[in-house]
């Protein structure tokens, strides 16, 4: 049994402008390090193209179809003040989608035993029916519903450790007593969202937010008193992780200062809990991380860290 890294090409075709933080050199930033020989054992995978059907699990039809009609031959299309759509984004979203329900196969069908999902643009902003915060499908959520829908997951818990709170997760998954959402963020930050007190209509929501100039101390604190043990007691069939790195001490978007020790750390208590309920199984979609070195290296810690090294 191994870890499956997924990515593909078409990640590098979503075109944002110049100094946007978004960018293609995210993903070069972290291809380049999972070419590194410590990271021969992975399996590696192409993304396949997601379905419409599959998006409209956690996404408005019409808002989804909105989303693939408004993408421009040339150019590019403002959708929210900082998610922009080029020529090249539309298949870069559907292979977003495509990488996260092929993730889920591939872990549930014990093909493998846990999954990093390489690709962009992020997702977890991305409501049931609006782009925002350079995000437009929501691929971790999707990735819960094709769990449940596929294979017959019962109960799956979405974690998220990036630095702006996922709102567009927490929307999806609001009355739902199926999916437990648990997110450590900074707060106050983008998108204003994430007090401890949101906590949906059967109490499976689960935010614990972190002051600027928090660190590691504050982030395990944060983890083993209000996150891991509601997602222990949720005994969750598959764990989905929103795997931001923009918490990181170097990152230009937030004032957390974790480093790379912090999100292996989190990466193995959360395979703890997977070991315990849910057979091992973890799927690990990236979101933010716009520092390009503090990306990778935060990167090759939680890959390393899923690869059990």
């Amino acid at each position: 049994m191994t870890t499956l890294l997924i990515s593909h090409a078409a990640s590098l075709l979503h075109a944002t402008p110049a100094g946007h933080p978004e960018r293609i050199d995210r993903l070069r930033a972290v291809e380049r390090i999972l070419e590194e020989e410590r990271f021969a054992g992975l399996a590696r995978a192409q993304a396949p193209l997601g379905t419409l059907d599959q998006i409209a699990a956690c996404h408005d039809r019409d808002y989804a179809q909105a989303i693939v009609d408004a993408s421009p031959a040339s150019g590019l299309v403002q959708i929210d003040p900082d998610t922009l759509m080029s020529p090249g984004t539309l298949e870069a979203l559907l292979r977003g989608v495509g990488a996260a329900t092929h993730a889920v196969d591939e872990v549930m069908a014990g093909r493998v035993s846990n999954a990093f999902c390489a690709m962009r643009p992020p997702g977890h902003h991305a409501e049931s029916r609006k782009a925002m915060g350079f995000c437009f499908f929501n691929n971790a959520a999707i990735a819960a519903r094709h769990a449940q829908s596929a294979h017959g997951a019962t109960r799956v818990a979405v974690i998220d450790w990036d630095v702006h709170h996922g709102n567009g997760t927490q929307e999806i998954f609001w009355d739902d007593s199926s999916v437990l959402y648990a997110s450590t963020h900074q707060m106050p930050l983008y998108p204003g969202t994430g007090a401890p007190s949101e906590r949906g209509e059967h109490g499976t929501i689960v935010n614990a937010p972190l002051r600027p100039g928090h660190g590691s101390a504050e982030f395990k604190d944060a983890f083993e008193s209000a996150l891991l043990p509601r997602v222990e007691s949720f005994q969750p069939d598959l764990i989905v992780i929103s795997a931001g790195f923009d918490a990181h001490w170097k990152d230009p978007l937030g004032s957390l200062q974790l480093s790379e020790p912090d999100f292996a750390w989190a990466t193995q208590k959360l395979m703890e809990i997977a070991d315990r309920h849910a057979g091992g199984r973890v799927v690990s979609i990236l979101e933010g991380g716009y520092d390009l070195d503090g990306l990778a290296k935060s990167t090759a810690a939680h890959v390393t860290a899923l690869m059990r090294g």
